[in-house]
């Protein structure tokens, strides 16, 4: 029987991108966008594993933590943001996460988190690798325009770049690592 897992966050490309790695490693992935897509999934599917995203339009990920573990309570869960604190960190092992990740992470970090809270040795190493300065950038361009509900002039504003400059860097895919 294939593990399951539910990778839950607003970022399409980066949960598609995740899903996919999983799927290699031969997981069942199941998906979702926001909180209420992810309580169907618990509900319907009661997976083993999820991956929570903490921003998220709509109901926060701290929900989803509390409202999935009542209705699914031995479901895992690891925190995955781009947000992180020390406050939110706390808050979401309180209400039953099992790992507290920053972004960027891929899979071999977020098993690992799942293999700690088992209490397993995992056969990879776990060396935290910085994202490059374009990455990094790439992400936080997206968090802000995310931030200011797609509008480029305000999310320009807020990056203190021109309208222009931002639709450019914009165009470009994403960096990989």
């Amino acid at each position: 029987m294939m593990t399951s897992i539910l990778l839950v966050d607003d970022e399409g490309f980066f949960r598609q991108r995740l899903a996919r790695a999983f799927k290699k490693r031969g997981y069942e992935v199941l998906e979702a966008a926001d909180y209420n897509q992810a309580m169907v999934r618990i509900n319907s599917c009661q997976p083993q594993l999820a991956v929570v995203d903490l921003k998220m339009p709509g109901k926060s990920g701290l929900e989803l933590i509390r409202d999935g573990l009542k209705s699914a309570p031995k479901l895992q869960i690891v925190v995955l943001t781009g947000y992180g604190s020390i406050a939110t960190a706390t808050e979401a092992i309180k209400l039953g996460a099992i790992y507290y990740l920053p972004k960027p992470a891929d899979v071999d970090d977020i098993l690992a988190a799942f293999a700690k809270s088992d209490g397993n040795e995992i056969s990879t190493p776990v060396d935290f690798k910085a994202p490059s300065l374009a990455r990094a950038e790439w992400e936080h361009i997206n968090r802000v325009l995310d931030d200011c509900g797609g509008n480029i002039s305000a999310a320009a504003r807020r990056l203190g770049l021109h309208r222009r400059t931002l639709q450019r860097k914009l165009q470009k895919y994403p960096p990989a690592t």
